[in-house]
């Protein structure tokens, strides 16, 4: 911990993990307690492994033709195409929505696949993008990290009060007169960004643990939505920095160890409230 508290007024790479973490906090603790209410973690799954397949083609058209893209960029595509393609089957499709979803989750990594595969460094990114490589966030990413978070808070500062009704009671704001399908896409797209968020930090097998883990040990704490949002945001803010403190020295995988921090801290809660309660 002394070395990792050292090293960070040093080395800008260090600056940079340590302001990821921070900034994904925030959208990640506000959106994962709406996906935490309103139950729809495997959306979120769906969307996190769709944006393996932007990823690769993107990280494809830097390498391989020089294109000036981003993987981060790709994911945002990839995640905003996932999230209308679920809104519209959704709102349009007479299929089952799980098999849908599972027709996203899995066609989009096998795309990924495909393309890093045929790009140099096959092994590295591939492994970078599914379990997180917070160390090597890079200044531009920073700042669409940034940018995402401004969008997230400003259309959840504006449409607070909709977003509430359409996750608590759907037909309550049908009758109110709230534009649910509109809402319920905009969460979609609101979650396809966060997850653009976490990728960076934790990668995509694991940004479903982010998202709902802090959201969840925030609702055995208070019972207001904005309450729930702020602790989440702390307790995200603290698996990240905790997280990253930890795996510093020993050279854990910092993805890793984050969601085992985020882990921890979800089973303490509970354990905490139990003998509460007990007591």
């Amino acid at each position: 911990m002394v070395e990792f508290l050292k090293d960070l007024q040093t080395y800008s790479f260090l600056q940079y993990a340590f302001l990821a973490g921070v900034l994904s906090s925030i959208s990640c603790g506000i959106i994962g307690s709406y996906v935490t209410v309103r139950r729809i973690t495997y959306i979120a799954g769906a969307i996190a492994h769709c944006t393996l397949g932007g990823m690769g083609i993107f990280r494809f058209l830097q390498k391989e033709y020089a294109f000036p893209v981003t993987p981060l960029q790709g994911a945002v595509v990839a995640s905003l195409l996932a999230a209308l393609t679920i809104a519209l089957v959704k709102r349009y499709g007479s299929q089952r929505e799980d098999t849908v979803l599972s027709a996203i989750w899995s066609i989009g990594m096998a795309i990924g696949i495909l393309f890093i595969s045929k790009t140099g460094g096959y092994n590295e990114d591939l492994m970078s993008y599914l379990f997180g490589d917070i160390l090597m966030v890079s200044r531009a990413d920073l700042m669409l990290i940034g940018l995402l978070d401004i969008i997230i808070v400003g259309i959840v500062l504006i449409f607070y009060n909709q977003l509430i009704a359409v996750c608590f009671d759907e037909e309550f704001a049908k009758i109110s007169g709230v534009k649910v399908e509109f809402f319920e896409l905009l969460l979609l797209l609101m979650i396809a960004l966060t997850v653009v968020l976490l990728v960076q930090v934790v990668g995509i097998v694991m940004v479903v643990a982010m998202l709902t883990l802090p959201a969840a040990a925030a609702g055995h704490i208070v019972k207001r939505l904005w309450h729930m949002m702020v602790v989440a945001i702390l307790l995200c803010l603290l698996s990240t920095t905790g997280g990253l403190a930890l795996s510093y020295q020993p050279d854990f995988p910092a993805g890793a160890t984050i969601v085992i921090f985020a882990g921890l801290v979800y089973f303490f809660v509970i354990g905490f409230k139990k003998l509460k309660n007990a007591a």
